[in-house]
């Protein structure tokens, strides 16, 4: 049973906002993977994994609840990908920050 009555529809301009917000997000990233430096290009390849597992997060989460819940391993997928993203993110900062002697 629903606590809200939310019409279907807006659920899928909700999930279309989100696709077109990361799609937006893309265009930053795209650019820098194109560029000569090869940290910034392995940073620009982290944060296109990192944007591709937030669309599948949230994409997942959304077309779970909405469509059926055989969508909803997206989530976890999604989940998953964005872990191990924050994971290297964090090692190579940790790694960045170490006192050189």
């Amino acid at each position: 049973m629903r606590a809200v009555n939310i019409p279907g529809w807006s659920v899928w301009i909700v999930l279309g906002l989100a696709a077109l917000l990361q799609a937006l997000g893309l265009v930053p990233v795209i650019r820098r993977l194109r560029g000569s430096d090869s940290a910034m290009r392995f940073k620009a390849r982290l944060d296109l994994l990192d944007v591709i597992g937030s669309l599948l997060l949230f994409g997942g989460l959304l077309l779970g609840l909405v469509v059926a819940e055989s969508w909803f391993w997206l989530t976890f997928a999604g989940f998953a990908l964005m872990t191990a993203v924050y994971v290297v993110k964090g090692a190579y900062w940790l790694r960045a920050r170490r006192p050189t002697a």
